[in-house]
């Protein structure tokens, strides 16, 4: 047996009994796996409209996983894929979802063109170009919503615009009471509504722990929603973190509070990967490794959520966190 040959084995059996590293390459675009909704990307991609027009056959009035499904499609568009979008639009005329799809692609490419960088790294052009292709996808946005009054779909998307135009708080008041009449208790509308409020963009510390405090404290359980404090809280920290900040008595209590909602959901909630993502990486920051092991294993593979969007490069930020993850949950079960 070659010098090589032994740890290489070793590694294979640590991936294979305790699921070290995801082996597979990251999806990007995903958080967790939806094997409907890659199906339809992916034939997005190659120019075909109908499987995204099935998935929203199916979704039916399930508005959290049509928000979502228009999310995704939107950027599949949003990224020079657009043919099939203009062909199902012709193919259906007035139909809303793909007047919704439409509506998210717009808003999509708009906050492409700006990018990630800070906006001290971001230059005047980027703002423009930012700016008007937010301004371009009103039309979109207004035309979805009348074809579908009841879905909130349309105004999740809207939310994104407010945060990008700079909507005053008395705007973005009213454009929440519209979201919330249609459904209260709408995760992605809350996350998008939570970004509005924070520091660096149109709140503050204070208004944003608030508005997750408020949404934790109406919401049923299993809603997801406990797990916006959370979020809150690190939208506050991210920039400023210590390992000591994790520890404190309150951020345990916040990710107790998550960790039951979760248990709590329904397992086909399709916002439930994101909230895995964030609470896995809490956990593991707390040092409870087997606890985010066990997060983690729910989304390997994906990287479409927090805290891994906030990295440079995402996957790897992923395999590093994951990777000790395993490795120290390991350790503890050998210890006991």
């Amino acid at each position: 047996m070659t010098p090589l040959v032994l740890p290489c084995l070793l590694l294979l059996w640590c991936w294979l009994a305790y699921g070290l590293l995801p082996l597979r390459w990251q999806n990007s675009h995903l958080a967790g796996p939806d094997a409907s909704l890659q199906r339809a990307c992916e034939a997005a991609s190659r120019g075909r409209w109908e499987p995204a027009a099935r998935l929203f056959e199916e979704a039916g009035q399930d508005w959290e996983r049509r928000t979502l499904y228009a999310q995704r499609l939107g950027d599949v568009a949003a990224g020079g894929h657009d043919r099939w979008l203009k062909a199902w639009e012709e193919a259906r005329p007035g139909n809303p979802d793909a007047a919704l799809v439409a509506g998210c692609a717009g808003v999509a490419y708009a906050w492409k063109l700006r990018g990630g960088a800070p906006a001290h790294r971001t230059s005047r052009s980027q703002f423009e170009d930012f700016h008007r292709e937010l301004r371009a996808s009103r039309d979109d946005i207004e035309r979805a919503s009348a074809l579908r009054p009841d879905d909130p779909s349309p105004l999740v998307a809207e939310i994104w615009r407010a945060r990008g135009l700079g909507y005053s708080h008395e705007e973005m008041h009213a454009l929440w009471s519209r979201v919330t009449d249609l459904a209260p208790h709408h995760f992605e509308a809350h996350s998008g509504a939570l970004r509005y409020w924070t520091a660096k963009w149109h709140g503050s510390r204070q208004l944003v722990s608030e508005f997750a405090e408020k949404a934790a404290a109406g919401a049923p359980p299993g809603s997801l929603l406990a797990v916006l404090p959370m979020m809150a809280w690190y939208e506050n920290h991210f920039d400023k973190l210590s390992a000591a900040d994790f520890l404190d008595r309150e951020v345990r209590a916040l990710v107790d509070a998550a960790v039951a909602d979760v248990a709590l959901a329904d397992p086909d909630h399709p916002r439930l990967p994101e909230a895995r993502h964030l609470l896995g990486y809490f956990l593991f920051r707390q040092g409870r490794y087997r606890a985010a092991r066990e997060q983690f294993r729910h989304v390997d593979g994906f990287t479409e959520a927090l805290p891994w969007r906030y990295a440079h490069v995402a996957s790897l930020h992923y395999r590093a966190v994951r990777t000790k993850t395993g490795r120290k949950a390991l350790m503890d079960r050998r210890m006991r």
